[in-house]
């Protein structure tokens, strides 16, 4: 019955891949004393009633490597961008001039690169959890097959087709996260 039995692994890579792009966009969250405009990205703005990514109240820009400016279109919004930024816990202090916020980018300190580091290991294992289970779905289809009636050699087939992928994206992972350490660390 189950002789036609195909894992959709492009399944598999597609929820893989979605985890390795979650890890890129809170990697690009991290501070690593160079100004971003990424960095900016989880910071929510009370415009209008709800809340609002600052990327939609005004222009980021980064005109120089420490330093990061919002243009915030609506001037009624300028305290409320200025109090999001405060509250973020990014640890940059906003300056105003009109409707322009100015984020100096503070040299880090080596104590903070350490906590950054071990953030970023954090999301690291995050990552490495969701792969693992796709991979436990994955498995687990496989399982299901087998009580089927799949052949032994073909679940030992589609086991080590989903291992090898797994150990794929996990050695991105790492790879991901060695790079991020290193640029945290760079003085």
């Amino acid at each position: 019955m189950s002789e036609d039995f195909e894992l959709d692994t492009d399944d598999l890579k597609r929820r893989m891949d979605g985890a390795m792009a979650n890890l890129r966009t809170e990697f690009a969250s991290l501070r690593t004393g160079r100004a971003s405009a990424s960095m900016l990205e989880p910071v929510q703005v009370d415009a209008y009633g709800q809340m609002t990514p600052i990327n939609q109240v005004g222009t980021v820009n980064v005109p120089e490597p420490r330093m990061v400016t919002i243009n915030v279109w609506d001037k009624g919004l300028v305290n409320k961008v200025e109090k999001a930024i405060r509250e973020s816990g990014l640890g940059i202090n906003p300056q105003m001039n009109g409707t322009i916020i100015m984020l100096p980018i503070p040299e880090l300190n080596e104590e903070r690169r350490r906590e950054l580091t071990k953030v970023a290991g954090h999301y690291a294992e995050s990552a490495r959890v969701s792969i693992r289970n796709v991979r436990r779905d994955g498995m687990d289809q496989i399982k299901k097959a087998k009580a089927d009636g799949m052949a032994e050699d073909d679940q030992k087939f589609w086991e080590s087709e989903v291992q090898d992928l797994t150990d794929t994206y996990i050695k991105k992972v790492d790879a991901s996260l060695e790079t991020k350490q290193e640029e945290i660390m760079q003085v």
